[in-house]
């Protein structure tokens, strides 16, 4: 980020003490609290929403959340001289969660269950209109993607060792990816969108250990760009999928993610079905295929070829998973 950015302090009224750069952002020690600077991406609308969902997170005393801070206009979005635009929050002195600590994943999950409880803006009350998020939309672009990166993949002449290995297994990918699409769009998903609508039931949309500190027995969560007017299970799926794939997709590490967030807010059976289609579908061999086809072909990476073989290895462990874990419970 252009250390310019820091100019746009001027505008707020916070006594900057010192600066120092993170990740894509820059740090900002005050005498208010410890701050950060982001560009922002978004609209105006979407900040606003950010904020009041945020507002009504933090009545939940037992996680701590970001807020934007509004400039000496009342803005929350404030631009610099290169018409870049930036967000100012609030930001917590912690360490990421360790995924490799049973103890700290259910700390995740209990905070996220938490965090989804007080996460609703009823749609009597959204200042803006914003439309449900619908898994078999995303499903249906995945495969349209995934079929033309094949069909490139088939017309090329001389091909790599990676585009044959990948060719040889690629239509099993494909048909679970159609397969599972359709089993969605054939349960119909209709009334329980509306009633997300309704209800006004968003998600943080990057529910990763990233955007999760620990500071002793606290917690806070960061990073609610990404929200979304969808599912809870969107954030569940997001977190236990990264888990599960780096365990191998083990029975019992799944069972005490679910289980730790269902002792705070059980899951609906239209939720669980969610759930079980959103782990189901093929992502991380959409991902591996995409990252491909958007990179250069010039070289291809070994790891592309490491990641499919691990993705193939644990298949039958993610199938099994799913279906005791998940379909019939």
């Amino acid at each position: 980020m252009n250390d310019r950015a820091v100019g746009i302090l001027d505008k707020y009224d916070i006594e900057v003490l010192r600066t120092r750069k993170g990740r894509s952002a820059i740090l900002c020690e005050t005498k208010q609290g410890l701050k950060i600077i982001k560009e922002y991406k978004g609209t105006k609308e979407k900040a606003d929403l950010q904020n009041a969902l945020l507002a009504r997170i933090k009545q939940e005393e037992s996680i701590d959340v970001e807020m934007i801070l509004p400039n000496k206009d009342g803005e929350l979005l404030t631009t610099d001289i290169d018409q870049t635009v930036y967000v100012v929050k609030d930001y917590f002195d912690g360490r990421e969660c360790n995924i490799k600590e049973p103890e700290e994943c259910r700390r995740v999950m209990t905070a996220l269950a938490k965090l989804h409880k007080s996460m609703c803006i009823p749609e009597s009350e959204l200042e803006s209109d914003f439309s449900v998020y619908k898994i078999e939309q995303e499903f249906d672009k995945h495969n349209r993607e995934l079929r033309k990166i094949r069909k490139y993949i088939r017309a090329k002449g001389q091909k790599t060792d990676f585009e044959i290995f990948l060719l040889q297994h690629y239509d099993l990918f494909m048909d679970k990816a159609i397969a599972v699409t359709e089993e969605v769009k054939e349960h119909n998903f209709s009334d329980y969108y509306e009633k997300i609508k309704e209800k006004g039931t968003f998600c943080h949309g990057d529910y990763q250990h990233h955007n999760i500190l620990f500071s002793g027995r606290r917690t806070a969560i960061i990073n609610f760009e990404k929200c979304i007017l969808d599912s809870n299970v969107r954030d569940i799926a997001l977190f236990m999928r990264k888990l599960l794939e780096k365990n191998a997709w083990e029975k019992e590490i799944g069972y005490d993610l679910l289980n730790t967030y269902e002792k705070e807010k059980p899951l609906e059976m239209e939720e669980r079905l969610q759930l079980y289609y959103r782990l189901a579908y093929p992502e991380k061999f959409w991902k591996i295929v995409n990252f491909y086809y958007n990179s250069s072909k010039a070289w291809i990476p070994g790891r592309h070829m490491e990641k499919l073989e691990a993705l193939l290895v644990q298949e039958h462990a993610r199938d099994d998973f799913l279906t005791t874990i998940l379909k019939y419970n």
